[in-house]
């Protein structure tokens, strides 16, 4: 007799703007939830509304890691 065993996973995503067709696979690749969990946990969440969330600065410091030999703008 074969069984068949389904392993499923629920991620959260950005919305918006930063959706992952907006900020690029990498929300589906790196939890949402946990990018948020280790800015909390670091105590790296912004103070202030900026230009750039503290979340997108993660997924874009990740993204240079990829793209190493691609400028800023680039990336």
């Amino acid at each position: 007799m074969q069984e068949k065993s389904v392993i499923t996973r629920t991620i959260e995503v950005a919305g918006g703007v930063y959706a992952p067709g907006h900020l690029g696979e990498l929300t589906q690749i790196v939890d949402f939830a946990l990018v948020n969990a280790g800015l909390e946990e670091t105590g790296a969440r912004e103070r202030r509304l900026r230009l750039l969330p503290s979340r997108m600065v993660v997924y874009f410091v990740l993204a240079l890691a990829l793209f190493e030999h691609d400028s800023y703008r680039a990336v």
